[in-house]
């Protein structure tokens, strides 16, 4: 008996350091999609001022801004946003960030509004921008990585955003 209760502490061990190591929150079997997917464009047209307040007040209040552009049709967009919506996932991004949601429609809205971070307005959505504290982006890279949201697992979605958790300013 205290051989196998020996066995299961290395072994809980092992896992524990192994999550310590990668440093990510592990989802679990309960942290799954709930159906309907979330519609969250609302065909808001918006202005470069607008998107530069958003990111001036996220920022003030001590979290990192996010910039998603998408639209409603799309089975991807609505799978990252119902992904994001995960209890677990979700209480993260709350104390981490605060998510703009920038409706494309059919890419005849807000597409220019891409171009003024650097990125070349093309299709494809959703396209995420994350910017750290210093108002840079820091995924420009990767902006279009998650247009094949509905080939990956919630937990890589999840890592992503533990990934790109900023250092504080000064």
């Amino acid at each position: 008996m205290n051989r196998s209760l020996i066995k299961y502490a290395y072994i809980l061990y092992f896992f524990l350091f192994s999550m310590i190591i990668n440093g990510n929150v592990m989802l679990d079997k309960n942290d799954k999609l709930s159906m309907p997917l979330p519609l969250p464009y609302d065909g808001v047209i918006y202005t470069t001022n607008e998107l530069n307040n958003f990111i001036e007040k996220t920022i003030e209040s001590n979290k990192q801004p996010i910039l998603i552009f998408g639209a409603n049709w799309c089975p991807d967009c609505r799978i990252f946003s119902g992904t994001i919506n995960i209890p677990k996932i979700n209480d993260f991004i709350k104390k981490y960030f605060e998510i703009l949601y920038i409706d494309v429609k059919r890419y005849e809205i807000n597409m220019d509004l891409i171009e003024e971070y650097g990125i070349p307005s093309q299709e494809g959505v959703p396209r995420v921008l994350v910017f750290n504290y210093n108002k840079d982006l820091i995924n420009n890279t990767t902006t279009a990585e998650w247009r094949t949201a509905r080939d990956r697992d919630s937990q890589e979605i999840f890592n992503f955003f533990q990934e790109m958790v900023a250092e504080k300013k000064d």
